[in-house]
């Protein structure tokens, strides 16, 4: 009987989302197509590319102005809302193992847009991860969770509570930590999606970060709550820009919506060649969640089909990424690093929005295996069958 007062609550409230959505929309400016491919952010201008641009404008967003010589490393930190536990305790973990290296590009998506720069600038950040995902902040922040984790649980909050946990951790001092970073030839990179263009953006956050505009933290802001912003559940954010004298506003959601992790841009994926860098690399890629198929009956009603839906599809994006990542850095001789919460990991409860109990055994389940460094596969799963599987198989 709960959890059919629950699912009834969840619709009656998503279906009051919409009734307010349609009649409580506030009118926009309209721009054409031309100005949305020609739109700046006053103050930076190379706040952000496409993520479908050309390899070339894309290289020159994440392009290295010391050259260094020594090998990169490229940490890719994907969606998955609460589970985004798994990740901060991979990353403490993996300190706590003397293992870790200065990472030389992180990129984040959804949950690990906000993971991304504390990733970034070191371990000396790693308490706000712990605090963050652990100390049971998340879950008091959501109203109504089962919504989050049954619909979309690549995204997060909603109603400016997003926005002001994250004012708790963004001030200048963190600015100007991540900026100094930038200035030596790191990056930091986050993506959301522009449901005007239907085109993921690529944030270059160290260069808003380092820029005078009086709005850099803001606007920072802005864009790690936008990445993680569920569209139609919660409310999208919206961004100033301009191209030429007009002034206009976008809409960004979360950057799941395209893309549930982020490695490489979508025009190298697709295209043969040789990579140019400088010295060896690696990259290793956090997926926050499962990855592999996992077997369910799923009950026979909208709210439940539209959530098993929509993850299957996620892990879908997530797995096409990998591979086709994985065979271009396999072409290139660069080093392929895969973690994601296996079948040893702890089970999701049915109503798991932001679970303290929950996120605590994920962020466990990941600092152990980084601190023991039993974490990474070399290669993307080809969807095996599991122990259980077999075994009920074998003993029906």
């Amino acid at each position: 009987m709960a959890t059919v007062r629950t699912g009834l609550r969840c619709a009656a409230i998503l279906g009051l989302a919409a009734l307010v959505a349609g009649c409580g929309s506030v009118p926009r400016t309209t721009y054409t197509a031309d100005q949305a491919s020609a739109a700046t952010v006053p103050g930076v201008a190379d706040a952000r590319v496409f993520a479908d641009a050309s390899v070339e404008t894309i290289a020159q967003l994440a392009a290295n102005p010391e050259k260094r010589k020594s090998r990169f490393t490229y940490l890719a930190l994907s969606g998955g809302g609460g589970d985004g536990a798994y990740g901060a305790g991979v990353l403490n973990g993996w300190t706590a193992s003397g293992t870790r290296p200065e990472f030389t590009l992180v990129s984040g998506v959804s949950t690990g847009a906000l993971i991304a720069p504390f990733a970034f600038l070191g371990p000396g950040y790693n308490s706000y991860l712990t605090e963050f995902y652990t100390s049971g902040v998340a879950e008091t922040l959501v109203a109504e969770p089962s919504i989050t984790s049954v619909l979309f649980g690549s995204g997060l909050f909603g109603d400016g509570r997003l926005r002001d946990l994250i004012g708790r951790y963004l001030t200048n001092d963190l600015m100007d930590a991540i900026a100094a970073e930038h200035a030596k030839g790191r990056r930091l990179l986050v993506v959301t999606t522009n449901l005007n263009s239907q085109r993921a953006v690529i944030w270059n956050m160290g260069a808003i970060a380092s820029s005078n505009a009086p709005n850099r933290l803001e606007l920072f802001r802005d864009v790690l709550a936008a990445s993680a912003s569920i569209p139609a559940v919660f409310p999208p954010q919206l961004i100033d820009v301009s191209a030429g004298p007009t002034q206009f506003q976008e809409m960004h959601v979360d950057g799941s919506v395209v893309t549930p992790v982020f490695t490489l841009p979508q025009s190298l994926l697709l295209r043969d060649g040789k990579l140019r860098t400088h010295g060896k690399g690696d990259i290793f890629v956090v997926i926050n969640g499962r990855l592999e198929p996992d077997f369910e009956v799923t009950q026979n009603n909208t709210l439940a089909i539209v959530g098993r839906s929509f993850t299957t599809a996620s892990r879908a994006r997530s797995r096409a990424a990998l591979a086709a990542t994985y065979a271009l850095a396999r072409a290139n001789n660069i080093g392929f690093n895969l973690t994601y919460v296996d079948e040893t990991g702890p089970k999701a409860p049915a109503a798991q929005g932001f679970n303290t109990a929950y996120m605590r055994a994920l962020y466990k389940d990941g600092f152990e295996k980084a601190r023991t460094s039993h974490l990474w596969e070399h290669t993307v799963p080809a969807a095996p069958i599991t122990k259980a599987q077999i075994a009920q198989t074998v003993n029906p």
